[in-house]
């Protein structure tokens, strides 16, 4: 038994592999379960008991030289591609290939032009960290303690520091900016956002976000109307008919979610809509007096508004793409359909 082991590791050592087969021959003869070395370890069993130990440590060597064999042949042939490479050299004579433009991303694209409208009326950008801690995420904006938000399974928690997590919307940059000094208060805050969500087509655990906020004396519900009316103009035309439904939100009162008629089936209903001929692209709302109060803004003295929108839920309207996994796969053939964008 030992002259069969000391042959089967001379085979080994003397063991040449030129091309994938011959790779694959060797693979099967001394690493696959069924290779000569497999058969050496059921013959085990027929080993007497005195000799087991060292028959089972020749077998564990010659098993180490089989695969430390392997791959050395596995670097040869990679070696050997490399150097065939190198040899085969362009013939430089041959004309140049014409430079392949980038596109403009679509969510970078739609980003802009939100930024752009709120612009022209009067609203600057600002940015705050995505790495937030509890009350400018949630307690600062009227989150109750008991609040679904605050739940693992809707937020990611850092988990050596319990009172941080990666923020769940752009609104912690408002709360910043409120506590930065005195009103008047007029900005949006686009970014990217992160929720505990499963990923599908229709939900991603990270996402992009564009918040606003107008606080100063006499702001009015009226003027949340008006400002949201001329967006929705703007980004989907100006034959795209608008309407606030009631709704709720902790850090905003009275709230309302703004609806435009659908853009895919121009208000017949389709499968996007969901039939009705209308679609939400935003919430919005008064700031909640206990929000004010608690970045050290007087509700007596000033009022505001607030909303806050999807980046990719404009885009999927503007473009009509229905897979939201699509905007982080970074998929050439997808993003090559958007080069006209500038």
């Amino acid at each position: 038994m030992k002259e069969k082991v000391e042959n089967i590791l001379d085979e080994i050592k003397s063991f040449k592999a030129q091309t994938q087969d011959e790779l694959e021959q060797y693979r099967m003869k001394f690493i696959s379960k069924k290779s000569v070395i497999g058969e050496l370890f059921g013959e085990m069993k027929n080993i007497p008991n005195e000799e087991k130990k060292a028959f089972g440590m020749q077998i564990n060597t010659l098993k180490e030289a089989a695969q430390s064999k392997f791959k050395a042949l596995i670097a040869g042939l990679e070696q050997s591609k490399d150097s065939a490479a190198d040899n085969d050299h362009e013939d430089l004579t041959l004309p140049s290939a014409g430079n392949s433009l980038g596109a403009v991303h679509p969510l970078t694209y739609v980003r802009n032009e939100i930024i752009r409208i709120f612009e022209r009326i009067g609203f600057n950008v600002s940015d705050g960290p995505e790495i937030e801690d509890d009350w400018h995420n949630f307690t600062a904006l009227n989150f109750p303690e008991n609040h679904p938000a605050r739940e693992m399974q809707d937020t990611f928690f850092i988990e050596k520091n319990p009172d941080m997590l990666l923020r769940t919307h752009t609104s912690n940059v408002q709360t910043r900016l409120m506590n930065s000094g005195k009103p008047p208060f007029r900005s949006i805050m686009p970014g990217r956002v992160y929720r505990n969500e499963a990923i599908s087509a229709r939900a991603h655990c990270v996402f992009h976000q564009v918040e606003g906020i107008y606080v100063d004396k006499e702001v009015s519900f009226v003027d949340l109307k008006q400002t949201l009316y001329h967006f929705a103009k703007e980004m989907f035309g100006k034959d795209t008919e608008v309407r606030y439904r009631p709704s709720y939100f902790p850090f905003t009162e009275p709230s309302a979610e703004i609806d435009i008629s659908c853009q895919i089936c121009k208000g017949d209903g389709c499968q996007l809509c969901k039939y009705t001929g209308w679609v939400e692209i935003a919430g919005s709302g008064m700031v909640d007096p206990n929000v004010l109060s608690n970045c050290n803004i007087d509700p007596e003295e000033y009022t505001g508004f607030a909303f806050g929108m999807g980046i990719e839920r404009i885009a999927q309207l503007k473009f009509r793409v229905n897979d939201l996994r699509l905007y982080t796969e970074n998929d050439v053939r997808f993003l090559k359909q958007f080069r006209t964008l500038h």
